[in-house]
Parts: structure tokens; sequence; C-alpha cells
């Protein structure tokens, strides 16, 4: 849904609190116009000795009684007013972040995740400024000009009032002109804290390299040059809002002047009484206030709209990894997959990465896939959950292409764990069980127990509710993947993929998790992808990458008497272990 029409919805949801919020304004707005009538009343009284120490009195309970009523009706409708408008900010956010979760892994490469995180707080925080504030501060000074002016022209005078407004009539068409430009400098001032975020997400993830190499610095001066360039675009934008904001008070002196010399010249010709000329400059007071409030609001709005029309364009991307128009549901996944690929590129590439891929697994069986780095095994496996999206009709699982199935299926069949093994900075427990949010203490121990993870975790001080950090910060590699390989476990889908997951284990640990998977992988299909061949020595079929292609397929023993690439990498790795 569209920012514009997602506000709309949003303000007709709340149109009874709206409703109430802009009554109460109204109302204390006609409350405070009283105050310069009141009190002009109670100076034409003054000045002919028609009050006593009683009357004063009660004018002077009068005007506080005023004061607070305005104060109280005032406070209502601001209230209400802001309570909608950070609904609508948490709204606005959430909708963003469930819009970029439905988005393809090829949209993040594209994107970073400093700019999202800018769009998500500074122009979102810009909207909400809008809503709250200059919804508010809008309904408060077009009523009370309005109001202003039918007391100007009903109760003091019409000719004064006129001739007095003539100066206030150039604001609007100032406003048509410095408008659009103000817009324009604030979508460059938001464009620059985007890039400043990009920079430090940037920095701040690549710390251990900036530290390694003594390269703070050169960080900081990178990042100086972006401040700086933000402080050039935000100086422009205060130069136009300065520009745009003198042009009232500058009229309004004009105003006062003509009001001043007419209206004096009035009430010396007893045209009007001294009390209405008291009232009418506190009038024409009053209107000044309204006039640079709505001027502020349009520079607000200015920011805002920047901001919406920036959040419009990502909120209407589109991924291009989705589900099919009509989905075909599987009543169970067995797990069987057929590659006849032809051929595969990236969206953003020219060349292929993969060509002539045929393959066929049967459920319960093991396929091992190894090969040089840059062979194309990453990307291979990474079609099946269609984190990319293969050619139509060249991956199929249980004999259906995968790009009609549901993402939502599809990927709740496939356990996948990388080599990275991603943990978030929460507990041991929710990173094991992120699959399975229901899993009990017993199922997570049991899944740690396969991963060969539990005797570290009887070591660390708050065993499972241990918080492991940013990105599991505070474990080793091997603990990370170990982990990893316990979420993919306790998931128990009917199709498992191992990218290269027990790369930083020890290898004694690494035939222990192998061993305890033995037993799962006579009910699941499962890819290993591996450097180190004892990985995939018992899998029932091995495939060799060579240059996005298969160079060797067999089994272990196949291809050891075949002496190709596979022989050769075993040899290798044999001598490697002797000298280890």
């Amino acid at each position: 849904m569209r920012p514009q029409s997602l506000l709309k919805s949003y303000l007709w949801e709340h149109r009874v609190g709206y409703v109430g919020s802009t009554i109460a304004i109204l109302v204390s707005e006609w409350i405070f116009v009283q105050f310069p009538n009141v009190l002009g009343r109670f100076t034409d009284a003054l000045s002919v000795h028609r009050l006593s120490g009683r009357g004063v009195f009660l004018y002077a309970l009068l005007l506080m009684a005023i004061g607070t009523l305005y104060v109280f009706f005032y406070g209502i409708g601001q209230s209400q007013n802001g309570r909608a408008a950070r609904g609508f900010e948490y709204l606005l956010r959430t909708k963003l972040f469930a819009h970029w979760e439905t988005m393809d892994v090829d949209y993040f490469r594209q994107r970073s995740v400093g700019d999202l995180l800018s769009h998500a707080m500074n122009d979102v925080q810009q909207v909400r400024e809008a809503l709250s504030g200059g919804l508010n501060i809008l309904t408060n000074a077009v009523f009370l000009l309005i109001a202003t002016l039918v007391m100007t022209f009903t109760t003091v005078s019409f000719k004064l009032t006129v001739f007095s407004m003539i100066p206030l009539l150039c604001i609007p068409f100032f406003v048509v002109w410095i408008g659009p430009k103000v817009r324009a400098s604030s979508r460059q001032v938001q464009e620059a804290l985007s890039s400043m975020s990009e920079l430090a997400e940037e920095s701040f993830t690549a710390i251990r390299l900036v530290k390694a190499t003594a390269n703070e610095p050169i960080e900081v001066k990178r990042f100086a040059d972006r401040v700086d360039h933000i402080a050039a675009e935000q100086m422009s934008l205060v130069r136009k809002q300065a520009a745009f904001q003198s042009i009232i008070p500058t009229a309004s002196s004009v105003a006062f002047g003509i009001a001043l010399l007419y209206g004096g010249w009035l009430t010396i010709r007893h045209e009007i009484p001294i009390g209405s000329f008291v009232a009418f400059t506190l009038y024409l007071g009053q209107l000044v206030v309204p006039l640079q409030q709505i001027g502020q609001v349009i520079n607000s709005y200015q920011r805002a709209s920047a901001s919406m029309a920036r959040l419009d364009l990502l909120l209407q991307e589109r991924p291009s990894v989705a589900d099919p128009p009509h989905p075909v549901r599987l009543a169970k996944v067995e797990g069987a997959i057929d590659i006849h690929l032809d051929a595969f590129t990236y969206p953003d590439g020219k060349r292929p990465v993969l060509r002539d891929i045929h393959l066929s697994v049967r459920p319960g069986q093991t396929l091992g896939i190894v090969g040089r780095t840059g062979s194309g095994k990453t990307t291979l496996v990474s079609l099946l959950p269609r984190i990319y999206d293969p050619p139509a009709g060249a991956i199929q699982i249980d004999g259906v292409d995968v790009r009609d199935l549901s993402l939502e299926q599809l990927r709740k069949a496939i356990a996948f764990v990388p080599q990275d093994g991603f943990l978030f900075s929460t507990t041991l427990r929710e990173n094991i069980a992120f699959g399975r949010p229901d899993a009990t203490d017993e199922d997570v121990a049991a899944a740690a127990r396969a991963a060969c993870l539990e005797g570290d975790v009887d070591r660390f001080p708050d065993g499972y509710d241990t918080i492991v950090g940013e990105r599991g910060v505070t474990l080793s590699g091997g603990q990370r993947q170990r982990t990893a390989i316990a979420r993919a476990w306790l998931k128990d889908a009917p199709i498992l993929i191992l990218d290269d997951s027990l790369s930083a284990v020890d290898m004694e640990t690494e035939k222990r998790i192998l061993a305890s998977f033995r037993a799962m992988r006579r009910r699941r299909t499962v890819l290993i992808i591996a450097h180190r061949l004892s990985a995939v020595r018992d899998a029932d079929w091995i495939v060799v990458m060579d240059e996005g292609r298969i160079a060797e397929q067999g089994t272990h023993d196949h291809l050891i008497q075949k002496g190709g690439i596979y022989a050769e990498m075993y040899r290798l790795q044999a001598r490697e272990e002797e000298v280890s």
C-alpha cells in the first residue's frame, strides 16, 4: 500500500479522534479570540470611568477564565493529534519493515542497509512531525486567522481591517515561489543523511578490518566529508526557510504601521472608540501568530512531502522472487529433487554462472557437492529455496517446479545452513529455536547434542540463556557453525542443505556431527557442500563443480579410481592431514 493511501485509511480509521481534536481546537481558538474583545471593552469602560473595583475584579476573573479554558481545550486537541501521529509513525515503520522482509536477496545486494535505516528513521520522522504538529498547528492557525478576521470586521472597523490586510496579501505569492525550493532542498538533506548512515553502517560492520589496517583516520575523514556535505545542504535549506520566515514579520510590521497610522487617525476623529483601537492592535498581533504558524507548517509539509515521495518509491518496489498467481500446494514434501538447468545468470550479471547442470536426488539420499572456490556450488543450492530464481522448469521438488510452489511451503521444507552461520544478538536458545519458536527445552538440547554443541553450552555461565552478541560475536567460529547446524536439525525439514558449514570445526568434531546426522539422513534429502572431502565421502552421490559446470560425478570410490579433479583434491588433503 502506498504511503498516501495508508495515511488516508489511517485518518479515516481514527476519524472520531481527529474530529474530536479538531472541535477541541476550534473551541479553544474561539475562546482565545475573545480576549482582545473583552480587553477592549474593559479599556472603554475605564476611559469613561464606568467601572468600580468590583467591575475590575470581574473583568480580571473573566480574562483568567478565558486563558484557562483556552489551555484546557487546546491541550485536549494537541494530545489527541500527537497520539494519532505517533500511531501512524509506528504503523508506517512496521509497514516498511514488513515490505523489506518480502524483498529478495538481490534487492539487499543493491541497497545499503544504512540507507534503508535512514528511510525508516529520518523520513518517517518527517512525516510524523508534519502529521502531529503540522495538522494540529494548521487547524489552529487557519481557524484563528478566520476568527480574528471575523472579529475585526464585525466588532472593530471594516475599513481599518481592509487597509491593514493589504501588506499580508503578498505572503501567499511568496509561498508559491519559495515552496518548491524548500521541498527540493529538503530532499537533498534527506539523501545526504542516508549517505552518512550508509557510511557509518559500513564502517562499523568492517570495524575489525579498520582496526587491523590502522585506517581509523581514513574512516574519520570519510565520515567528516559526509558530515560537511550534510551541513552544506542543511545550510542551504536553512537559508531558504529563513527567507520564507522573514516575509511574514516584514509584512506584519508594515501592517502594524498602517494600523497605527490609520487606526490612530480614526480614534482621534472619534470614528472608533479607543477600546476598539486597543482590541484591533491585539487582534493584529494575533494575526501574525497564525501566519507564522502557517509558514512553519508549510515548511514542515514541504519536508514531509519529500520524505513521502522517497517512502512511496520504496513501497512501490516489488521483489523479483515472489509467489506465483496460483501456487501449487503439496500435501507433503518428500524431498525428491530434479535439476535440469541449461544456464543461470544473476539478475545483474551478463555471463552465465551455471551451465548444463543435470541431477536427480531421491528422498533420503545424500548429495555431496565439491569444487574449487567460485565454481558455483553455493549458487546452485541457493536456487532450491529460490534465494535466486531459477529458470522456469529448471528445478523440481517432488515433480513440481519450485516456481509453482508458494515461497512459504518451499522454504519451510528446506533447512539451510550457510557457511557464515549467522546468529541473532539474543540468547543461544532463541537462536537454535529460530525455525521452531514453539520448541521445548528438551528439543533444543537434543539439537545441540546432535550438533556437538552441548559440551560448550555446559561451560557457558548462563547455559542456553547466554546472550551470543551481535552476529554471535561472543562465540568462536566453530560454535557459531554448530549453533546454525543445531537450528537446522531442530527445524526437521525434509530437505537439508549444509553449505560448507563444517569448515570451522576440527575433523574429530566433524566426524561426530556427521555420525549424528546419518540416522537423520535416512528420512531427509541432504545436500552437503564441502571443501574437506571427509564430509562427503560417504554420500550416495558426489558431483565436482568446475567453472559453473559438473566436471565429474559418482561415488567416492569411483571418483578416486577415475583419477581426475576429485582424486587430486583427495590426495592433497590427505597429505595436509598427515602433516598436521
